[in-house]
């Protein structure tokens, strides 16, 4: 903590790249103490990003009193991301993090910073390579703090997001090569949001879209319960224009769609 708390005083002045999880929450309160108002929040408002996280993001600096900025874009607009190949948040993240970029420079920031923790190596991103192209800075990462230690820290600072699940934009919900649509992600979105407010106690999960199936990922503890209400379950997916609904018996977990990659192909891909 030391460590991060110096660093981000030696940077003057900063824009963090906000979503509203557990990561950029902790990084922001951290710089915002560090740096008082010369620390600005930035989230970005796109098809990919769920209102529900727009709204805490927007809420979260109310409270706190932060300067916040609302960036739009549409991710469908940039070339080659709609067709979703393996390098898909490479294209995103350059051309998000470039308007972030380009919004520091002309209010004079002195950096831009993103919530990558340690744990972050262990898994395919190839988003990574852009943070890395744009000069985008990993304080969390560079400070090596995990998931866990950021979780404990955000308890000791009293943020809401300390025990929040982890979250991944809607475009993660459509495997490579399947592409990806407005009304898709809205589709998943929607179903989504029917698991959280359907009392079923459900927190972690995910709805990977597979054409007309939705592929329903919970914690394994929580599949007895989906499953014991899966005809209203698939009644209302099916409102939401999915023609099957199907539970994963290996439950949640993060990056199942990295599964189905040939990772030397992927890597080739990105490179």
């Amino acid at each position: 903590m030391t460590r991060l708390r110096s660093a981000l005083r030696g940077m003057g002045s900063a824009v963090v790249a906000f979503s509203s999880g557990v990561d950029s929450t902790f990084l922001l309160r951290v710089a915002h103490e560090e740096l008082g108002d010369r620390a600005v929040a930035v989230t970005v408002r796109s098809c990919t990003f769920p209102r529900r996280e727009l709204d805490e993001a927007m809420a979260f600096c109310r409270l706190e009193g932060i300067r916040h900025e609302v960036v739009d874009t549409s991710e469908l607009d940039i070339p080659g991301f709609a067709e979703n190949p393996p390098d898909r948040c490479y294209l995103c993240k350059k051309s998000i993090f470039g308007k972030i970029m380009a919004f520091a420079e002309a209010n004079g920031f002195a950096a831009v910073l993103e919530g990558s923790n340690k744990d972050d190596d262990g898994d395919y991103r190839p988003g990574m390579r852009a943070i890395m192209e744009l000069g985008v800075k990993s304080p969390l990462h560079d400070a090596g703090l995990t998931k866990a230690e950021i979780r404990a820290l955000s308890r000791e600072l009293g943020l809401p997001t300390a025990e929040k699940p982890s979250f991944a934009c809607l475009a993660s919900r459509f495997p490579y090569g399947e592409r990806i649509t407005a009304a898709g992600l809205e589709r998943v979105e929607r179903a989504e949001q029917w698991l959280r407010d359907s009392g079923l106690g459900l927190t972690q999960l995910r709805v990977r879209s597979h054409g007309d199936l939705a592929r329903i990922e919970v914690p394994p503890g929580d599949i007895p319960r989906v499953a014991a209400r899966a005809d209203e379950v698939a009644a209302a997916f099916k409102r939401f224009g999915f023609a099957y609904a199907t539970l994963d018996l290996q439950g949640y977990r993060t990056g199942s769609l990295n599964e189905t990659l040939n990772f030397d192909s992927a890597r080739e891909a990105v490179v």
